[in-house]
Protein backbone atom coordinates (compact mmCIF):
# COMPACT_ATOMS: atom_id res chain seq x y z
CA UNK A 1 0.00 0.00 0.00
CA UNK A 2 0.96 3.55 -0.24
CA UNK A 3 3.86 3.99 2.15
CA UNK A 4 2.83 7.18 4.10
CA UNK A 5 2.92 7.20 7.67
CA UNK A 6 0.16 8.44 9.41
CA UNK A 7 1.28 10.50 12.34
CA UNK A 8 1.16 13.93 13.30
CA UNK A 9 4.11 15.34 15.11
CA UNK A 10 4.99 13.59 18.46
CA UNK A 11 3.53 14.29 21.80
CA UNK A 12 4.45 13.57 25.19
CA UNK A 13 5.41 9.81 26.27
CA UNK A 14 4.29 9.72 29.74
CA UNK A 15 2.79 6.46 30.17
CA UNK A 16 5.35 4.35 28.57
CA UNK A 17 6.93 2.03 30.41
CA UNK A 18 10.35 0.19 29.32
CA UNK A 19 9.57 -3.07 31.17
CA UNK A 20 6.31 -3.77 29.64
CA UNK A 21 7.05 -6.20 26.85
CA UNK A 22 3.97 -8.39 27.02
CA UNK A 23 3.67 -8.20 22.62
CA UNK A 24 6.89 -9.86 21.41
CA UNK A 25 8.98 -7.82 23.70
CA UNK A 26 6.98 -4.46 23.11
CA UNK A 27 4.36 -2.98 25.28
CA UNK A 28 0.50 -4.43 25.68
CA UNK A 29 -0.75 -1.70 24.12
CA UNK A 30 0.77 -2.41 20.59
CA UNK A 31 -1.12 -5.55 20.42
CA UNK A 32 -4.40 -3.24 20.51
CA UNK A 33 -3.29 -1.00 17.71
CA UNK A 34 -1.85 -3.85 15.75
CA UNK A 35 -4.98 -5.80 15.47
CA UNK A 36 -7.43 -2.01 15.20
CA UNK A 37 -5.22 -1.20 11.95
CA UNK A 38 -5.05 -4.42 10.67
CA UNK A 39 -9.15 -5.00 10.83
CA UNK A 40 -9.74 -1.30 10.30
CA UNK A 41 -7.29 -1.40 6.77
CA UNK A 42 -8.69 -5.07 6.17
CA UNK A 43 -12.28 -3.27 5.45
CA UNK A 44 -10.97 -0.28 4.00
CA UNK A 45 -9.17 -2.23 1.26
CA UNK A 46 -12.07 -4.81 1.26
CA UNK A 47 -14.40 -2.02 0.35
CA UNK A 48 -12.33 -0.19 -2.31
CA UNK A 49 -11.03 -3.55 -4.11
CA UNK A 50 -14.52 -3.77 -4.85
CA UNK A 51 -15.95 -0.06 -5.24
CA UNK A 52 -15.78 0.69 -8.98
CA UNK A 53 -17.23 -2.44 -9.94
CA UNK A 54 -20.30 -2.15 -7.66
CA UNK A 55 -20.67 1.55 -9.42
CA UNK A 56 -20.12 0.86 -13.05
CA UNK A 57 -22.17 -2.83 -12.62
CA UNK A 58 -25.85 -2.71 -13.84
CA UNK A 59 -28.48 -2.38 -11.32
CA UNK A 60 -29.73 -6.26 -11.61
CA UNK A 61 -26.34 -7.41 -10.69
CA UNK A 62 -26.55 -5.13 -7.82
CA UNK A 63 -24.63 -2.37 -8.92
CA UNK A 64 -25.40 0.91 -9.13
CA UNK A 65 -25.37 1.28 -13.16
CA UNK A 66 -23.58 4.46 -13.75
CA UNK A 67 -20.89 4.68 -16.84
CA UNK A 68 -17.09 3.94 -15.94
CA UNK A 69 -15.76 7.17 -16.94
CA UNK A 70 -17.90 8.40 -13.91
CA UNK A 71 -17.29 5.39 -11.76
CA UNK A 72 -13.72 5.87 -12.14
CA UNK A 73 -13.89 9.69 -11.29
CA UNK A 74 -16.10 8.58 -8.06
CA UNK A 75 -13.41 6.15 -7.22
CA UNK A 76 -10.74 9.24 -7.27
CA UNK A 77 -12.35 11.40 -5.62
CA UNK A 78 -13.13 8.98 -2.96
CA UNK A 79 -9.75 8.52 -1.96
CA UNK A 80 -9.30 12.69 -2.79
CA UNK A 81 -11.56 13.44 -0.08
CA UNK A 82 -10.02 10.37 2.74
CA UNK A 83 -6.72 12.24 2.63
CA UNK A 84 -8.73 15.90 3.02
CA UNK A 85 -10.53 14.69 5.30
CA UNK A 86 -7.53 13.62 7.50
CA UNK A 87 -6.84 17.40 8.58
CA UNK A 88 -10.03 17.25 10.41
CA UNK A 89 -9.09 14.20 12.21
CA UNK A 90 -5.69 15.90 12.91
CA UNK A 91 -7.79 18.76 14.74
CA UNK A 92 -10.15 16.68 16.11
CA UNK A 93 -7.08 14.46 18.02
CA UNK A 94 -5.35 17.81 19.07
CA UNK A 95 -8.02 20.01 20.22
CA UNK A 96 -11.43 19.05 20.97
CA UNK A 97 -11.42 15.00 21.36
CA UNK A 98 -8.07 14.17 21.83
CA UNK A 99 -6.84 10.42 20.02
CA UNK A 100 -8.37 7.89 21.39
CA UNK A 101 -11.98 9.42 20.96
CA UNK A 102 -11.01 10.49 17.40
CA UNK A 103 -10.02 7.18 16.89
CA UNK A 104 -12.71 5.40 17.94
CA UNK A 105 -15.88 7.71 16.61
CA UNK A 106 -14.13 7.54 13.29
CA UNK A 107 -14.16 3.55 13.19
CA UNK A 108 -18.04 4.29 14.14
CA UNK A 109 -18.44 6.42 11.41
CA UNK A 110 -16.51 3.87 9.17
CA UNK A 111 -18.56 0.34 10.00
CA UNK A 112 -21.92 2.87 9.79
CA UNK A 113 -20.89 3.34 5.89
CA UNK A 114 -19.67 -0.29 5.36
CA UNK A 115 -23.52 -1.23 6.84
CA UNK A 116 -25.04 1.34 4.22
CA UNK A 117 -23.35 0.10 1.61
CA UNK A 118 -24.21 -3.78 2.61
CA UNK A 119 -27.76 -2.76 2.39
CA UNK A 120 -29.56 -3.27 -1.50
CA UNK A 121 -30.46 0.70 -1.87
CA UNK A 122 -28.27 3.06 -3.92
CA UNK A 123 -29.13 6.09 -1.55
CA UNK A 124 -28.10 4.10 1.37
CA UNK A 125 -24.76 3.09 -0.84
CA UNK A 126 -23.87 7.22 -1.89
CA UNK A 127 -24.14 7.75 1.85
CA UNK A 128 -22.36 4.89 2.82
CA UNK A 129 -19.29 5.93 0.82
CA UNK A 130 -19.32 9.64 2.43
CA UNK A 131 -19.75 7.97 5.73
CA UNK A 132 -16.40 6.06 4.95
CA UNK A 133 -14.70 8.86 3.61
CA UNK A 134 -15.37 10.99 6.36
CA UNK A 135 -14.77 8.20 9.48
CA UNK A 136 -11.01 7.50 7.66
CA UNK A 137 -10.42 11.09 7.81
CA UNK A 138 -11.08 11.01 11.89
CA UNK A 139 -9.39 7.70 12.23
CA UNK A 140 -6.29 7.91 9.72
CA UNK A 141 -4.31 10.40 11.48
CA UNK A 142 -4.54 9.08 15.16
CA UNK A 143 -3.87 5.09 15.06
CA UNK A 144 0.06 5.26 14.38
CA UNK A 145 0.21 8.31 16.37
CA UNK A 146 -0.80 6.92 18.88
CA UNK A 147 1.65 3.91 18.55
CA UNK A 148 4.17 6.40 19.23
CA UNK A 149 2.84 7.34 22.63
CA UNK A 150 3.74 3.93 23.79
CA UNK A 151 7.58 3.90 23.73
CA UNK A 152 9.58 7.07 25.29
CA UNK A 153 11.90 8.94 22.53
CA UNK A 154 14.34 6.93 23.88
CA UNK A 155 13.15 3.06 23.49
CA UNK A 156 15.74 1.62 21.64
CA UNK A 157 12.58 -0.83 20.90
CA UNK A 158 10.70 2.21 18.81
CA UNK A 159 11.36 1.83 15.44
CA UNK A 160 10.97 -2.03 15.93
CA UNK A 161 7.33 -1.46 17.60
CA UNK A 162 6.63 0.76 14.17
CA UNK A 163 8.04 -1.96 11.94
CA UNK A 164 5.56 -4.36 13.69
CA UNK A 165 2.53 -2.11 13.49
CA UNK A 166 2.74 -1.77 9.54
CA UNK A 167 3.18 -4.88 8.93
CA UNK A 168 -0.67 -5.37 10.20
CA UNK A 169 -1.86 -2.79 7.79
CA UNK A 170 0.50 -5.09 4.71
CA UNK A 171 -1.64 -8.29 6.50
CA UNK A 172 -5.18 -6.51 6.19
CA UNK A 173 -4.19 -4.98 2.67
CA UNK A 174 -3.40 -8.30 1.67
CA UNK A 175 -6.17 -10.37 2.75
CA UNK A 176 -8.69 -8.13 2.09
CA UNK A 177 -9.09 -7.98 -1.79
CA UNK A 178 -8.65 -11.52 -2.05
CA UNK A 179 -11.44 -12.57 0.61
CA UNK A 180 -14.09 -9.81 -0.42
CA UNK A 181 -12.82 -10.21 -4.24
CA UNK A 182 -14.20 -14.30 -3.86
CA UNK A 183 -17.21 -12.86 -1.57
CA UNK A 184 -18.47 -10.80 -4.61
CA UNK A 185 -18.00 -13.29 -6.86
CA UNK A 186 -20.12 -16.20 -4.69
CA UNK A 187 -22.44 -13.78 -3.11
CA UNK A 188 -22.69 -10.12 -4.45
CA UNK A 189 -21.63 -6.74 -3.45
CA UNK A 190 -23.30 -6.26 -0.50
CA UNK A 191 -21.93 -9.56 1.14
CA UNK A 192 -18.51 -7.97 0.58
CA UNK A 193 -19.28 -4.41 1.72
CA UNK A 194 -20.55 -6.51 5.05
CA UNK A 195 -17.14 -8.77 5.28
CA UNK A 196 -16.22 -4.82 5.62
CA UNK A 197 -18.57 -4.18 8.38
CA UNK A 198 -17.76 -7.10 9.68
CA UNK A 199 -13.93 -6.34 9.77
CA UNK A 200 -14.66 -2.70 11.46
CA UNK A 201 -16.83 -4.30 13.95
CA UNK A 202 -13.78 -6.45 14.97
CA UNK A 203 -11.67 -3.59 15.13
CA UNK A 204 -14.00 -1.51 17.17
CA UNK A 205 -14.27 -4.89 19.76
CA UNK A 206 -10.39 -4.81 19.96
CA UNK A 207 -9.92 -1.32 20.44
CA UNK A 208 -12.69 -0.84 23.46
CA UNK A 209 -11.19 -4.03 24.89
CA UNK A 210 -7.92 -3.24 25.16
CA UNK A 211 -7.86 0.73 25.58
CA UNK A 212 -6.13 0.22 28.67
CA UNK A 213 -2.85 -0.62 27.44
CA UNK A 214 -3.13 2.43 25.81
CA UNK A 215 -2.38 4.17 28.91
CA UNK A 216 -3.74 7.86 29.42
CA UNK A 217 -1.78 9.99 27.31
CA UNK A 218 -4.10 9.08 24.84
CA UNK A 219 -7.47 10.73 26.08
CA UNK A 220 -5.06 13.58 26.03
CA UNK A 221 -6.20 16.94 24.27
CA UNK A 222 -2.89 18.79 23.64
CA UNK A 223 -4.09 21.95 22.61
CA UNK A 224 -7.44 22.22 23.59
CA UNK A 225 -10.29 24.56 22.33
CA UNK A 226 -10.43 27.40 24.54
CA UNK A 227 -13.86 28.66 25.22
CA UNK A 228 -13.98 31.79 23.43
CA UNK A 229 -12.35 29.79 20.29
CA UNK A 230 -15.50 27.07 19.98
CA UNK A 231 -17.80 29.77 18.43
CA UNK A 232 -15.03 31.14 15.94
CA UNK A 233 -14.28 27.27 14.89
CA UNK A 234 -18.08 26.76 14.82
CA UNK A 235 -18.51 29.38 12.54
CA UNK A 236 -15.95 28.89 10.47
CA UNK A 237 -17.31 25.13 9.77
CA UNK A 238 -20.39 26.26 8.75
CA UNK A 239 -18.54 29.13 6.58
CA UNK A 240 -16.57 25.96 4.86
CA UNK A 241 -19.58 23.80 4.40
CA UNK A 242 -21.54 26.76 3.29
CA UNK A 243 -18.88 27.66 0.69
CA UNK A 244 -18.75 24.21 -0.34
CA UNK A 245 -22.34 23.85 -1.28
CA UNK A 246 -21.78 27.52 -3.02
CA UNK A 247 -18.81 25.81 -5.22
CA UNK A 248 -21.10 22.77 -5.90
CA UNK A 249 -23.88 25.34 -7.24
CA UNK A 250 -21.60 27.04 -9.36
CA UNK A 251 -20.37 23.83 -10.82
CA UNK A 252 -24.01 23.65 -12.06
CA UNK A 253 -23.03 26.47 -15.06
CA UNK A 254 -21.07 23.47 -16.84
CA UNK A 255 -21.83 19.89 -15.51
CA UNK A 256 -25.45 18.61 -15.86
CA UNK A 257 -25.55 15.86 -13.21
CA UNK A 258 -24.97 16.74 -9.34
CA UNK A 259 -22.86 13.81 -8.85
CA UNK A 260 -20.52 15.58 -11.17
CA UNK A 261 -21.22 18.95 -10.06
CA UNK A 262 -19.92 17.43 -6.34
CA UNK A 263 -16.85 15.91 -8.63
CA UNK A 264 -15.95 18.76 -9.67
CA UNK A 265 -16.57 20.96 -6.02
CA UNK A 266 -14.28 18.15 -3.97
CA UNK A 267 -11.37 18.56 -6.95
CA UNK A 268 -11.50 22.32 -6.60
CA UNK A 269 -11.30 22.15 -3.07
CA UNK A 270 -8.56 19.20 -2.67
CA UNK A 271 -6.24 21.50 -5.31
CA UNK A 272 -6.88 25.19 -3.65
CA UNK A 273 -6.23 23.93 -0.37
CA UNK A 274 -2.42 22.45 -0.91
CA UNK A 275 -2.29 25.93 -2.26
CA UNK A 276 -3.48 27.89 0.57
CA UNK A 277 -0.93 26.18 2.63
CA UNK A 278 1.70 26.65 0.62
CA UNK A 279 1.04 30.62 0.33
CA UNK A 280 0.48 31.17 3.75
CA UNK A 281 3.85 29.85 4.40
CA UNK A 282 5.70 31.93 1.69
CA UNK A 283 3.88 35.05 3.18
CA UNK A 284 3.72 34.37 6.90
CA UNK A 285 6.20 36.40 8.86
CA UNK A 286 6.68 34.06 10.79
CA UNK A 287 8.85 32.13 8.14
CA UNK A 288 12.27 33.59 8.05
CA UNK A 289 14.16 33.92 4.60
CA UNK A 290 16.28 31.28 5.03
CA UNK A 291 13.19 28.75 5.76
CA UNK A 292 11.49 30.24 2.64
CA UNK A 293 14.63 28.70 0.44
CA UNK A 294 13.94 25.64 2.11
CA UNK A 295 10.22 25.60 1.32
CA UNK A 296 10.96 26.44 -2.30
CA UNK A 297 13.16 23.24 -2.63
CA UNK A 298 10.50 21.00 -1.58
CA UNK A 299 7.58 22.34 -3.56
CA UNK A 300 8.92 20.48 -6.49
CA UNK A 301 9.35 17.57 -5.05
CA UNK A 302 5.66 17.92 -2.94
CA UNK A 303 4.71 18.21 -7.17
CA UNK A 304 6.11 15.31 -7.76
CA UNK A 305 4.40 13.03 -4.95
CA UNK A 306 1.39 14.59 -6.56
CA UNK A 307 2.22 13.43 -9.68
CA UNK A 308 3.49 9.98 -8.03
CA UNK A 309 -0.14 9.36 -6.22
CA UNK A 310 -2.21 10.49 -9.63
CA UNK A 311 -1.24 7.08 -11.24
CA UNK A 312 -0.15 4.86 -8.25
CA UNK A 313 -4.02 5.61 -6.34
CA UNK A 314 -5.66 4.30 -10.42
CA UNK A 315 -4.67 0.83 -8.97
CA UNK A 316 -8.45 0.26 -7.56
CA UNK A 317 -9.48 2.45 -10.97
CA UNK A 318 -8.26 2.24 -14.58
CA UNK A 319 -5.93 -0.99 -13.42
CA UNK A 320 -8.87 -2.41 -12.12
CA UNK A 321 -11.28 -2.19 -14.81
CA UNK A 322 -7.70 -3.97 -16.74
CA UNK A 323 -8.14 -6.59 -14.54
CA UNK A 324 -12.09 -6.88 -15.13
CA UNK A 325 -11.78 -6.48 -18.90
CA UNK A 326 -9.07 -6.93 -20.45
CA UNK A 327 -6.60 -9.79 -18.18
CA UNK A 328 -7.64 -13.33 -18.70
CA UNK A 329 -10.08 -14.86 -16.16
CA UNK A 330 -8.37 -18.04 -15.55
CA UNK A 331 -5.16 -19.02 -15.44
CA UNK A 332 -3.08 -22.54 -14.70
CA UNK A 333 -6.73 -23.62 -14.38
CA UNK A 334 -7.42 -20.98 -11.04
CA UNK A 335 -10.10 -18.08 -11.52
CA UNK A 336 -8.72 -15.28 -11.12
CA UNK A 337 -10.86 -12.70 -9.53
CA UNK A 338 -9.63 -8.82 -10.90
CA UNK A 339 -10.06 -7.92 -7.42
CA UNK A 340 -7.20 -10.18 -6.36
CA UNK A 341 -4.57 -8.15 -7.64
CA UNK A 342 -4.75 -5.12 -5.28
CA UNK A 343 -3.33 -7.45 -3.40
CA UNK A 344 -0.03 -7.77 -5.37
CA UNK A 345 1.32 -4.50 -3.66
CA UNK A 346 1.37 -4.79 -0.02
CA UNK A 347 2.60 -8.91 -0.85
CA UNK A 348 5.29 -7.24 -3.31
CA UNK A 349 6.26 -4.42 0.03
CA UNK A 350 7.02 -7.50 2.43
CA UNK A 351 9.16 -9.06 -0.16
CA UNK A 352 11.24 -6.05 -1.31
CA UNK A 353 10.86 -3.57 1.38
CA UNK A 354 13.74 -5.30 3.40
CA UNK A 355 15.91 -5.33 0.55
CA UNK A 356 15.42 -1.56 -0.12
CA UNK A 357 15.93 -0.77 3.53
CA UNK A 358 19.61 -2.38 2.97
CA UNK A 359 20.51 -0.72 0.14
CA UNK A 360 19.27 2.32 1.52
CA UNK A 361 21.31 2.11 5.01
CA UNK A 362 24.75 0.55 2.55
CA UNK A 363 24.45 3.87 0.35
CA UNK A 364 23.13 6.12 3.50
CA UNK A 365 25.34 9.66 2.73
CA UNK A 366 26.19 8.73 -0.71
CA UNK A 367 24.07 8.62 -4.02
CA UNK A 368 21.30 8.58 -4.36
CA UNK A 369 20.11 11.58 -2.14
CA UNK A 370 16.83 12.50 -1.01
CA UNK A 371 15.62 14.40 -4.00
CA UNK A 372 17.21 11.64 -6.46
CA UNK A 373 15.50 8.94 -4.64
CA UNK A 374 12.24 11.27 -5.34
CA UNK A 375 13.07 11.43 -8.87
CA UNK A 376 13.38 7.75 -9.29
CA UNK A 377 9.93 7.57 -7.91
CA UNK A 378 8.22 9.53 -9.78
CA UNK A 379 10.29 8.10 -13.13
CA UNK A 380 9.02 4.84 -12.38
CA UNK A 381 5.97 5.51 -12.14
CA UNK A 382 6.00 7.65 -14.83
CA UNK A 383 6.90 4.74 -17.03
CA UNK A 384 4.31 2.39 -15.22
CA UNK A 385 1.80 4.75 -16.86
CA UNK A 386 3.62 4.00 -20.64
CA UNK A 387 3.46 0.37 -19.31
CA UNK A 388 -0.25 0.59 -18.94
CA UNK A 389 -0.77 2.48 -21.99
CA UNK A 390 1.00 -0.34 -23.80
CA UNK A 391 -0.98 -3.09 -22.29
CA UNK A 392 -4.30 -1.27 -23.18
CA UNK A 393 -3.32 -1.04 -26.54
CA UNK A 394 -2.09 -4.31 -26.71
CA UNK A 395 -4.56 -6.35 -25.26
CA UNK A 396 -8.37 -6.48 -26.45
CA UNK A 397 -11.07 -8.18 -24.13
CA UNK A 398 -9.77 -10.46 -21.64
CA UNK A 399 -6.90 -11.77 -23.39
CA UNK A 400 -3.51 -10.39 -21.43
CA UNK A 401 -1.48 -12.43 -19.03
CA UNK A 402 -1.54 -12.50 -15.29
CA UNK A 403 1.62 -10.81 -15.54
CA UNK A 404 1.17 -8.18 -17.50
CA UNK A 405 -0.89 -6.32 -14.69
CA UNK A 406 1.10 -7.95 -12.31
CA UNK A 407 4.16 -6.79 -13.83
CA UNK A 408 2.74 -3.07 -13.69
CA UNK A 409 1.56 -3.03 -9.95
CA UNK A 410 5.57 -4.45 -9.01
CA UNK A 411 6.83 -1.41 -11.12
CA UNK A 412 4.45 0.44 -8.86
CA UNK A 413 5.66 -0.78 -5.80
CA UNK A 414 9.58 -0.54 -6.73
CA UNK A 415 8.44 3.40 -7.56
CA UNK A 416 6.88 3.70 -3.67
CA UNK A 417 9.58 2.32 -2.47
CA UNK A 418 12.17 5.37 -3.74
CA UNK A 419 9.62 8.08 -2.96
CA UNK A 420 7.38 7.34 0.04
CA UNK A 421 9.85 6.32 2.14
CA UNK A 422 11.81 9.19 2.46
CA UNK A 423 8.82 11.62 1.49
CA UNK A 424 7.56 12.56 5.38
CA UNK A 425 11.40 12.93 6.28
CA UNK A 426 11.78 15.68 3.60
CA UNK A 427 8.42 16.94 4.27
CA UNK A 428 9.15 17.80 8.27
CA UNK A 429 12.68 18.11 7.29
CA UNK A 430 11.96 21.08 5.15
CA UNK A 431 8.74 22.90 6.81
CA UNK A 432 9.12 26.30 8.31
CA UNK A 433 9.12 25.89 11.87
CA UNK A 434 6.42 27.85 12.65
CA UNK A 435 4.58 25.51 10.57
CA UNK A 436 6.42 22.30 11.89
CA UNK A 437 2.82 20.71 12.79
CA UNK A 438 1.64 21.07 9.93
CA UNK A 439 3.88 19.04 7.61
CA UNK A 440 1.98 16.02 8.13
CA UNK A 441 -1.27 17.84 6.52
CA UNK A 442 0.88 18.68 3.48
CA UNK A 443 1.91 15.10 2.21
CA UNK A 444 -1.39 14.03 2.76
CA UNK A 445 -2.52 16.48 0.62
CA UNK A 446 -0.12 15.29 -2.09
CA UNK A 447 -2.42 12.44 -2.65
CA UNK A 448 -5.79 14.30 -2.28
CA UNK A 449 -4.53 16.75 -4.83
CA UNK A 450 -3.19 13.64 -6.69
CA UNK A 451 -6.44 11.85 -7.14
CA UNK A 452 -8.71 15.40 -7.53
CA UNK A 453 -6.11 16.08 -10.84
CA UNK A 454 -6.94 12.09 -11.72
CA UNK A 455 -10.46 12.46 -11.43
CA UNK A 456 -10.45 15.67 -13.80
CA UNK A 457 -8.11 14.25 -15.91
CA UNK A 458 -10.49 10.86 -16.81
CA UNK A 459 -13.72 13.32 -17.55
CA UNK A 460 -12.10 15.41 -19.44
CA UNK A 461 -10.90 12.52 -21.91
CA UNK A 462 -14.23 10.62 -21.64
CA UNK A 463 -14.74 9.08 -24.99
CA UNK A 464 -10.52 8.94 -25.69
CA UNK A 465 -9.01 5.66 -25.18
CA UNK A 466 -7.25 3.93 -21.68
CA UNK A 467 -4.39 3.89 -23.31
CA UNK A 468 -4.59 7.52 -24.33
CA UNK A 469 -5.39 8.35 -20.50
CA UNK A 470 -2.24 6.53 -19.72
CA UNK A 471 -0.14 8.29 -22.41
CA UNK A 472 -0.63 11.53 -21.20
CA UNK A 473 -0.40 11.10 -17.54
CA UNK A 474 3.16 8.98 -18.26
CA UNK A 475 4.65 11.85 -20.30
CA UNK A 476 3.36 14.70 -17.72
CA UNK A 477 5.28 12.70 -14.89
CA UNK A 478 8.11 12.30 -16.62
CA UNK A 479 8.64 15.54 -18.28
CA UNK A 480 8.15 16.30 -14.29
CA UNK A 481 10.60 13.71 -13.51
CA UNK A 482 13.19 15.04 -15.97
CA UNK A 483 12.47 18.93 -14.39
CA UNK A 484 13.16 17.09 -10.75
CA UNK A 485 16.78 16.07 -12.44
CA UNK A 486 17.81 18.98 -13.15
CA UNK A 487 17.22 20.84 -9.77
CA UNK A 488 18.56 17.73 -8.21
CA UNK A 489 21.49 20.12 -6.93
CA UNK A 490 19.61 23.06 -6.38
CA UNK A 491 17.56 20.90 -3.96
CA UNK A 492 20.60 19.31 -1.72
CA UNK A 493 22.20 22.90 -1.67
CA UNK A 494 18.81 23.70 0.27
CA UNK A 495 18.67 20.60 2.31
CA UNK A 496 21.86 20.95 3.32
CA UNK A 497 22.27 24.34 5.21
CA UNK A 498 23.38 24.17 8.51
CA UNK A 499 20.52 26.21 9.52
CA UNK A 500 17.98 23.93 8.49
CA UNK A 501 15.14 22.61 11.12
CA UNK A 502 14.82 19.35 11.24
CA UNK A 503 11.51 17.89 12.73
CA UNK A 504 11.00 14.10 13.06
CA UNK A 505 8.01 12.52 12.56
CA UNK A 506 6.67 10.02 15.62
CA UNK A 507 7.11 7.42 13.47
CA UNK A 508 9.97 6.14 10.82
CA UNK A 509 9.79 6.81 7.60
CA UNK A 510 8.62 2.84 7.18
CA UNK A 511 6.64 1.54 3.78
CA UNK A 512 3.74 0.47 4.29
CA UNK A 513 1.80 2.70 6.17
CA UNK A 514 -1.03 3.44 4.18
Amino acid sequence: MSTQTSDRPPTPERDSSPGDRAFFGHPRGLSTLFFVELWERFSYYGMRAILLYFLVDTATAGGLGIDKTTGAAVLSIYGASVYLLSIIGGFTADRVFGARRSTLYGAVVIMAGHVCLALPAAATAWLGIALVALGTGLLKPNVSAMVGTLYRADDARRDGGFSIFYMSINIGSFFAPLVVGWLREHYGYHAGFSAAAVGMAIAIAWFVVGRRALGKVVDDVPNPLAPEERSRVGALAVGILVAFVAIVAVAGLWRDTVLDQVIDAISIVAVATPVAYFTMMFRSPKVEREEKSHLAAYLPLWVGAMLFFMIFEQAAGKMAIFAADNTVKETAGVTVNPEWFQSINPLAIVLLAPIFGWVWTRRAGRFPSTPMKFTLGVTIIGLSALAMAWAFASYQGNTAPVYVLGGVFVMQTVAELCLSPVGLSATTRLAPRAFASQAMALWFLASSAGQAIAAQLIQAMDGLSDATFYVVNGVITLVVAGALLALVPWIRRRMSTPELHVSEPSAPATVGAH
